[in-house]
Order: structure tokens, then C-alpha cells, then sequence
């Protein structure tokens, strides 16, 4: 199988035993576990990482050797059970994360981080309150409001640290999010340029997809022509702690 070469998850691995984030406000992440996963749409290798921040399972699908890389293809993708698992047509998140998979396994590497942000981090019974808030006329953005949140609850700070964890240095996003790309930014990881992922429309997402465009700012009209992007004045400076030994217990 092509992905990280034995010595490299070897690194990773050791990188990691020793490290024990601290009962702190400052997020931490550490990688527990790489192995090889074969898809339909090609191989992979599976991380399985824990957090001090969400405590969340999140994980990264690796494609091809990502260690030190440059503009490393990246897909950030919450999940969505309703989508991603059962194949709801309310939403197009199965087809965005399978059209991420098949493209990143025709490349020379890449990633996909799938985070554990269920209904825009508003939890998977809440999601299911909002459908029912839109099955009775509004829209999604609405609906997460009428139950107390905000429009979209997720932070990407985790998902940053995670692909400094795998020492990718910067990244091709693929997302059709502009938010997305800010976070990241935010937290200190170096976006180059964004990769759109839209999918076409059917009769029962083509509300919410247009309310995504409309209302949240989703750029849903440029097909799949790369967007390269200029980079903010300045970027958080993480000072990672792989480049620190790793702290006892």
C-alpha cells in the first residue's frame, strides 16, 4: 500500500506516546493509533487522534506520504450520520465526502479530516430538531437560531492541530466554505488555495444548498477551477510540541 513510509508512523507514534496534554484552556492533540485502510475509492491510512478539548474521536484519512509536505490537498468534513452513513438527500455531505475521497486517491497525497461536528457541531439530536423545525418551513440557518445556537457552532482549532500532528505545512482545502478557511487560518495553518467541491443539486437539498449560498456565504458557482488565495498579513505562529521532547508523565 502508498502512504507514509513505516518510519515516518514509526515517528509519529513515538512523537506521541510520551506526549500528555495538560487539563488546560489551550488546546492539545495527540495521535493514538495509524493503520493501513483500503477503500472503494482508494488506500488510505486511518489516525485516530484524542483532544483535551472536545475529547471527541476525531480522525484523518491519509493518501500518499503527507509528512513535511506543501500544499497538501486537505478536505475538512464534519460529520453528518444522516448523509455520510444512511444517504439522506436532505443535505449533500456523502456526496462531497466521496467526491473528496475519489479525487484525493488520484492524487499524489492528501487528507481527510472527518470531525466529529455532527449538525455544524449542535450534536446529532439537535440536528434532528432543526429538520423538524425546516420540515415545518425554514431554513437551516434559522432553525439552529430558534434552538439557541448559533449558525454554525464549529471551530476548527482542533482540526488545525491535527495536521500540524501529521507535520503537514500547508494545505489546498477543498470546500466550498469560505468560514472554513478563515478558521484554519486563524489557527495557524497556511491555506494556499481552495479547491471548490460542489455537487449538483436535487429536489430535496436544492432549498438548503441555495440557503448555504445565499445566506452563509458558500461559493457554489465556480465549478471545480482552483482558487488560489492571498494570505493574510500575518499567521498565528504555533510553536508545535513535536519540535519539544516529549513530557513525561
Amino acid at each position: 500500500m502508498t502512504g507514509m513510509p513505516q518510519a515516518v508512523v514509526d515517528q509519529l507514534l513515538k512523537e506521541n506516546e510520551g506526549h500528555r496534554c495538560p487539563e488546560s484552556e489551550e488546546v492539545c492533540v495527540r495521535i493514538v493509533a495509524i493503520a493501513d485502510l483500503p477503500t472503494i475509492h482508494g488506500d488510505y491510512q486511518v489516525v485516530a487522534f484524542w483532544n483535551n478539548f472536545d475529547r471527541k474521536e476525531h480522525a484523518a484519512f491519509v493518501h500518499g506520504d503527507v509528512f513535511d509536505k506543501e500544499d497538501v490537498p486537505v478536505r475538512l468534513h464534519s460529520e453528518c450520520l444522516t448523509g455520510d452513513v444512511i444517504g439522506s438527500l436532505r443535505c449533500d455531505c456523502r456526496e462531497q465526502l466521496v467526491e473528496s475521497q475519489r479525487r484525493i486517491a488520484k492524487m499524489d497525497f492528501g487528507v481527510i479530516l472527518y470531525m466529529r461536528q455532527e449538525g455544524r457541531g449542535i450534536g446529532f439530536i439537535n440536528k434532528i430538531r432543526a429538520y423538524q423545525l425546516q420540515d415545518r418551513g425554514y431554513d437551516t440557518l434559522k432553525a439552529n437560531e430558534m434552538l439557541g445556537f448559533k449558525r454554525d457552532e464549529r471551530d476548527y482549532d482542533v482540526a488545525a492541530h491535527m495536521l500540524k500532528s501529521l507535520h503537514v505545512k500547508s494545505i489546498r482545502l477543498l470546500t466550498n466554505n469560505p468560514d472554513k478557511i478563515k478558521d484554519l487560518q486563524m489557527h495557524g495553518m497556511k491555506v494556499t488555495t481552495r479547491i471548490p467541491v460542489v455537487v449538483p443539486p436535487n429536489e430535496y437539498n436544492r432549498f438548503y444548498l441555495e440557503t448555504k449560498r445565499r445566506r452563509a456565504g458558500h461559493l457554489m458557482d465556480n465549478g471545480n477551477e482552483e482558487n488560489i488565495l492571498e494570505q493574510p498579513d500575518e499567521l498565528v505562529d504555533y510553536h508545535h510540541w513535536h519540535q519539544t521532547e516529549p513530557q513525561a508523565d
